[in-house]
């Protein structure tokens, strides 16, 4: 489950005409923004004074006129305040990438993986707070494991807790004593609800659910599993465009390979070039072919290492175009570059494999075209890791991935073939710190001719707790190499120290051959 700011905004008008008009403007009596919705004009927020004299969202503008007569009207104005929430959620891009307006008054910020740069949850909403405090935006921040939970804390939670951090699987108990209003309902479903008396979330919680969906329908129950978290949501968090971006529009849609084939070169060419004149490189394109029917068909590569070779991208893009259905016509090409990072230099295309034999001269350009095809996951290198266990020693590592200068130290004799996991064996030895003089492995008896150790390895507290069903001795391997009659080399280990009236624990962990 992620992490989910909620930001509500309190008379989000008001605040934004206050922050958008010099001071000296300012009306001087109490202030109150007003729509006109059918034939009633009525108050959609208003401000501390008026507030104090009673004046409330929802009123009609001639009875806030008749309490107090000196207050001053101002038309509503939706978009400006739209554009302001979305200026805002554009700011708000400092604590996470993934923010989005909850208009009309409020943001999403998803903080999933972010909040530890800010010292955890504590000090990313102590930092929001303040600076929203000191730009004069009151507001209200909830931070929960759904949107629903954040959104109803942020809303409905205790009005002197200006911010709430609620703990993973406490939703349940957070959100019982909070009005159903806090689901996110619509006012007709709110009051449909209270007349049954259904009044707090937990009401809904504790009624059968079969008897809710059939009189109420599946909104309030959808509401209710998304704010506990047990139903996703989905939030379009906005992102910021992208310049490495290019786009060519036919006259007439077109639909033949060789087609798509001379589109993907146009727009390749264009945006290598604006990655050449930056001296950017991308690792990753996406082409977009937008059908006359409107769906989108996609066609994407990631290369090993940057690249703004236009041949080279645009041949591999070629590769995936036997996935593209055109339809009916695709009339709009898109390519677009992610992952994009400073390149040096003038790069040189793919070495071209025209015969049998052709020598691959770039091998950046070779594991290009094999990950395209199979997968990038598939493909890998052996690394060193500074570890003694044998397990954790070799790590996988991109195949074109800068050599990390850690190293085996020398002297390490491993086996060539070390199995996933150890499996036991049947051994006997002579004496307990002896090698095994006998072991049995895969239904076979293998009779010990040589054997050479041990080598003594302990597990590394350093690195991880000790488990705690098993003591330090019990952790200790001492590994043998062993040749049986037939000349067959293993490595073996016996687990643990040897003790009086406990027979050893014998594991095969690798073979020489």
């Amino acid at each position: 489950m992620g992490r989910i700011v909620s930001l509500w905004l309190p008379n989000w008008p008001i605040t934004r005409l206050k922050l958008t008009t010099p001071e000296n403007a300012w009306p001087a009596e109490p202030v109150a923004v007003v729509e006109t919705i059918g034939q009633r004009r009525q108050v959609v927020a208003v401000d501390d004074r008026g507030w104090a004299a009673g004046i409330r969202p929802q009123q009609k503008a001639t009875d806030a006129r008749a309490v107090l007569p000196t207050l001053a009207l101002i038309p509503a104005d939706h978009a400006a305040d739209a554009r302001a929430l979305a200026r805002l959620a554009r700011w708000a891009g400092r604590y996470s990438p993934a923010v989005a307006p909850c208009p009309p008054d409020g943001l999403w910020i998803d903080i999933t993986g972010c909040a530890h740069l800010w010292g955890g949850e504590e000090g990313l909403v102590d930092d929001l707070a303040g600076r929203l405090r000191r730009r004069g935006l009151p507001g209200r921040i909830a931070v929960a494991g759904s949107f629903g939970a954040a959104w109803a804390l942020a809303h409905h939670g205790r009005a002197e807790r200006p911010i709430h951090i609620l703990p993973d699987g406490e939703e349940r108990a957070a959100l019982s004593p909070l009005p159903v209003a806090a689901l996110r309902l619509d006012e007709d479903a709110v009051q449909a609800l209270r007349r049954i008396g259904l009044t707090k979330v937990g009401d809904l919680l504790a009624a059968p659910r079969p008897g809710l969906a059939r009189r109420f329908g599946a909104r309030p129950l959808l509401r209710l599993d998304q704010a506990l978290g047990r139903a996703e949501e989905t939030v379009g968090f906005r992102r910021p465009p992208t310049p490495w971006f290019a786009r060519l529009a036919f006259p007439e849609p077109v639909g033949t390979p060789e087609d798509l084939q001379r589109a993907i070169a146009v727009v390749t060419a264009e945006l290598c070039a604006r990655l050449e004149a930056r001296m950017m490189g991308a690792a990753q394109f996406a082409a977009d072919f937008h059908r006359v029917d409107g769906r989108r068909q996609t066609a994407a590569i990631r290369t090993a290492l940057p690249v703004r070779d236009a041949a080279r991208v645009a041949r591999l893009l070629a590769e995936r175009l036997d996935r593209v259905d055109p339809g009916f016509g695709v009339e709009v090409v898109t390519l677009r570059a992610d992952r994009v990072a400073p390149l040096d230099g003038r790069q040189t295309g793919l070495s071209k494999l025209e015969d049998e034999g052709a020598a691959i001269g770039d091998l950046a350009g070779f594991v290009d075209i094999v990950g395209n095809r199979i997968g990038f996951d598939r493909i890998w290198r052996p690394a060193a890791v500074e570890s003694h266990l044998p397990e954790r020693c070799v790590a996988a590592a991109p195949p074109l991935a800068p050599a990390e200068v850690t190293a085996w130290p020398e002297g390490w004799v491993r086996p060539l073939r070390l199995l996933r996991r150890p499996e036991p064996i049947e051994a006997i030895a002579q004496v307990p710190d002896d090698p095994p003089s006998t072991f049995r492995w895969a239904g076979a008896t293998h009779k010990v001719r040589r054997a050479d150790g041990p080598e003594r390895i302990a597990y590394e507290w350093w690195r991880r707790t000790k488990p705690e069903d098993r003591s330090e001795p019990e952790m200790i391997r001492d590994y043998y190499r062993v040749e049986d009659e037939a000349g067959r080399r293993f490595w073996v280990y016996r687990a643990g120290l040897y003790r009086t009236g406990e027979s050893a624990r014998w594991f095969l962990h690798g073979v020489f051959d």
